[in-house]
């Protein structure tokens, strides 16, 4: 990953630029957040084995990071948190995954939103014999993203409530115009947090974009 830092006028960056490792997706946080350990963030929502031949695979297929901007930084805080979270993804896209691409799918890249893969994760908790972590979904917004050369995408804001606490996710998924590859961006925190700062949450949404290098 590259990360470059824009210094402030006393000599502080102010945002952190990321780039994924090839280069293709783009954005900024500021520096407030902290950035965690890709490894900990994936096996965090895989639950692999770190030395297991399904976290090997991963990693070859999968960049990821996150950031926190909480004042004990956890990956614990991107399902729910007081605090702003910031996760970010690059998928390369198998040839079966290619043909089962949708914008339904990206839509439930992350976590479950449509109506049918919810439906699925609450019978799967049902089965397990457990009540499911994510309750009482609400959609906030839902747009379709029609982006240059072809590449589109969704971005979904909706709410959860997780525990005791509602929390409000902001998701955008892009697919390249080769279709191979999906690009994510899921920003969260309980919904207190994000009503009152939705204004900054959009701007480091904004920046979140596919790059084009020459060649």
């Amino acid at each position: 990953m590259a990360a470059i830092f824009m210094l402030s006028a006393c000599g502080q960056p102010d945002f952190t630029y990321v780039r994924d490792r090839e280069g293709t997706t783009y954005f900024k946080v500021p520096s407030s957040f902290s950035q965690l350990d890709t490894e900990a963030i994936e096996l965090y929502l895989t639950g692999d084995n770190p030395n297991s031949e399904a976290a090997r695979l991963r990693r070859q297929q999968v960049w990821s990071t996150a950031f926190d901007q909480s004042a004990q930084p956890s990956v614990e805080h991107l399902l729910s948190s007081t605090d702003p979270f910031v996760y970010a993804t690059v998928h390369k896209l198998t040839d079966e995954e290619r043909d089962a691409i949708s914008l339904d799918r990206l839509r439930d890249f992350v976590l479950p939103v449509t109506g049918q893969v919810r439906t699925l994760y609450e019978a799967k908790a049902a089965q397990a014999g457990r009540q499911p972590l994510f309750k009482g979904f609400e959609l906030i917004s839902d747009q379709i993203l029609q982006l240059d050369r072809g590449a589109r995408g969704v971005r979904v804001r909706f709410n959860y409530q997780i525990g005791d606490d509602v929390q409000t996710f902001d998701h955008t998924a892009i697919l390249d115009e080769q279709g191979a590859t999906v690009s994510v961006m899921l920003i969260g925190c309980q919904s207190i947090c994000f009503r009152a700062r939705a204004a900054e949450f959009d701007k480091i949404e904004e920046t979140f974009k596919l790059l084009r290098l020459p060649g």
